[in-house]
């Protein structure tokens, strides 16, 4: 049987391909934006070909396939999502779209808001309330819903958000609200706030819902088209979709809670990260994918990545847990230019999959990151993907050289040029991620991944005096390897606002059952024994009179007795996190959480014989290549020859189907017993 891991990027569709033996093999395709379930079954008739099979036969011997998707994300991004109506209570209408009144950029007096996902005119209000005690006030007041109704047919919306005010304490109206609109509205997408993020804080819970309405329409029909598709060709097993906390969860989950998908793409390399570093007893490490359109960077710490429930796409906000991942429009499809000031700058727009860079000669007209990596050569054109997209050098060594013809340089010194622009740009991507946040990142180590992430490995790594670089030898697949790694996982919330001291440890632990047992009912609907199933909870707690809130983990079910130490917990975290505790200071509960994590099987790491240090049998030969200002002729390995045991000095290129990794002077690269890659400055001691 064959388990597979898909990450539909902007630029490429990856796959890993596990046997039963735990072999793998890696696979790439152009991604189809117009309709990305054509690249992924593209990629499965590959797969199967290679493999002698039919499509069929492959996949039904294939019993799992982790799927993340950029669905969400492009919609939101784009301003392409379903035409969505939103429900809200009397009196706050204009609630979702005046945010917090505040800029992202305070000092932009020209800043505007982003458009709203939800117009005015499809926002309508219904009288009811519920106090902040849970308490009904006011009934809700049928008749405003069936009007709303009546608008929404006649504006022929396709998805309904509603968010009450108070609904977090008590979803009856909502819940109501919600009957009354699948009675009438049976073909309308329907997202209720109580069900998709049941805590405090008006516009975060009004945002989340309206964007899982948004988007929600437009991934449930990709995943039904998808899953019906392979079903048709043969597919029997099970299909899960990448969550952006770092989970998976199942294909009906999928559909109906699709905001947890936003920013998904990145959230599986954390665990890719710390799996490929384990054996190197490494639980401090930063992880940086360089793709085709971006570079995303996470810092893990003592083997956790950090989560934020203040997460942000297109400059709308997502209050749901996603690992905290920052991201940058710097990858090998990045677009230099020029600015009005006649300075050359890279990125943050890309050339995408089609056309792509001028090298791909698909019709691409803008210089790129790959085409000045091709100038300088890092790149084989010959061998590039697998030799399966020969690369068009004649046509990058034009564009490179228009472009520096604007800018009075030689095409050598634009080309090297834009990658020191790019460069700058990651190094501050991962500065972002660990000195702003008061880490030293050269007490990490850099796991490496993505397609062009080994080309720049070295670069980075000397600008930020990180001693020690792992990249994986699936690291043109990172993300697709750490979805096949990660659990199935659903966070729970809810609101309960005390003071610590005045708290009814009662309440307290009837709400962690009630998310416990939605949790255990969810996780047995995907198939998941309760014996695999692994429960954490922890509190948000705050200073009493103070906006910012942490969450602290909970140890155990013995709340009585450890409630109290979470006051403790609570005031180290925050002065890890903000510099400053106020010990003598109250802290008061505002909300409870629970994690529920569904333990799935995974693969190992398959062990090699040691070799020698002689990498010469896998030379393939020897080509000109620019490091410090000039071209030096610099020898090429078959990174897929390498053994456990080989030595590589630098400069040295290493070379695998779907991704080059460059050995610069001064740095030396081993290749491990798990026939990983470890690159080390010649001044490391470790």
């Amino acid at each position: 049987m064959f388990r597979i891991g898909i990450d539909v990027g902007g630029t490429f569709t990856d796959f890993l391909l596990i046997e039963n033996g735990g072999d793998n093999r890696v696979y790439k395709v152009i991604t189809t934006p117009e309709n990305p379930a054509r690249g992924v079954l593209y990629g499965m008739k590959m797969m199967a070909q290679e493999l002698g099979m039919s499509t069929g036969e492959f996949l039904q011997n294939v019993s799992t396939i982790v799927h993340g998707t950029t669905i969400t994300t492009n919609a939101t991004l784009t301003q392409e999502g379903a035409k969505t109506g939103f429900i809200t209570t009397k009196g706050f209408r204009d609630c979702l779209n005046m945010r917090r009144g505040l800029r992202e950029k305070k000092y932009n007096p020209k800043q505007s808001p982003p458009l709203p996902l939800v117009p005015r005119y499809l926002t309508m209000v219904v009288e009811e309330r519920i106090d902040c005690d849970g308490q009904e006030v006011i009934p809700l007041h049928e008749q405003g819903v069936y009007e709303a109704i009546d608008l929404f047919k006649k504006e022929q919306v396709e998805s309904v958000a509603v968010s009450l005010l108070f609904s977090f304490f008590n979803a009856s109206h909502e819940e109501r609200i919600g009957e009354i609109l699948r009675t009438n509205m049976p073909d309308v997408y329907i997202t209720l706030s109580s069900e998709v993020l049941p805590q405090v804080r008006v516009y975060e819970r009004n945002s989340t819902t309206a964007l899982n309405a948004y988007v929600g329409p437009l991934l449930d029909r990709y995943l039904k088209e998808l899953h019906t598709s392979l079903t048709r060709e043969g597919f029997k097993g099970t299909l899960l979709i990448m969550q952006s906390n770092g989970g998976t969860m199942s294909l009906e989950l999928a559909s109906k809670f699709a905001v947890n998908t936003l920013l998904s793409g990145p959230a599986s390399g954390p665990t890719a990260g710390l799996f490929y570093a384990e054996p190197h007893n490494n639980g401090n490490i930063i992880t940086i994918d360089m793709g085709g359109t971006s570079f995303d960077v996470c810092l893990i710490k003592d083997h956790a990545a950090a989560v934020t429930m203040e997460g942000q796409i297109g400059n709308y906000s997502i209050a749901t847990p996603m690992i905290d991942i920052h991201t940058i429009g710097a990858g090998g499809g990045s677009i230099a230019w020029i600015d009005s000031g006649g300075m050359l700058r890279v990125g943050p727009k890309s050339a995408g999959a089609l056309p792509g860079p001028i090298c791909y000669g698909l019709g691409g007209v803008d210089p790129t990151v790959t085409d000045a990596t091709l100038i300088l050569g890092y790149l084989d054109p010959e061998f590039f993907h697998g030799g399966k997209l020969k690369l068009k050098a004649e046509l990058a060594h034009q564009g490179i050289e228009k472009l520096g013809e604007k800018l009075g340089l030689d095409k050598v010194s634009t080309a090297d040029g834009i990658l020191k622009i790019v460069l700058m740009n990651m190094a501050d991507g991962v500065m972002e991620v660990s000195v702003k946040r008061g880490y030293d990142p050269r007490e990490f180590a850099l796991v490496v991944a993505g397609g062009a992430g080994p080309i720049h490995a070295t670069a980075i790594a000397k600008v930020l005096d990180i001693p020690l670089i792992i990249v994986p030898r699936e690291s043109s697949v990172f993300c697709a390897a750490g979805m096949l790694l990660s659990d199935l996982k659903h966070d729970y919330v809810r609101t309960y606002n005390a003071p610590l001291g005045e708290h009814d440890l009662a309440k307290i632990k009837e709400l962690y059952q009630q998310m416990q047992y939605e949790a255990l009912l969810t996780l047995k609907s995907e198939g998941i024994p309760q014996e695999r199933v692994s429960i954490f909870i922890s509190a948000d707690l705050r200073y009493i009179g103070q906006f910012n809130d942490v969450e602290v983990p909970w140890k155990g079910f013995n709340l009585g007795d450890t409630v109290y130490l979470l006051a403790d917990a609570f005031h180290h975290r925050h002065e890890s996190l903000y510099g400053y505790s106020m010990p003598g200071s109250s802290v008061e509960f505002i909300n409870l959480r629970l994690t529920a994590l569904g333990v799935t099987d995974k693969h190992t790491l398959s062990k090699y014989p040691y070799s020698s240090g002689d990498p010469s049998p896998a030379l393939k030969g020897v080509r000109a290549a620019y490091f410090e200002g000039k071209f030096l002729e610099t020898p090429v390995y078959n990174g897929l020859k390498l053994q456990y045991g080989n030595l590589v000095t630098g400069p040295g290129i290493v070379e695998q189907i779907n991704t080059t990794i460059i050995v610069s002077p001064g740095y030396r690269l081993y290749c491990d017993e798990y026939n990983n890659y470890i690159i080390q400055s010649e001044s490391f001691k470790g």
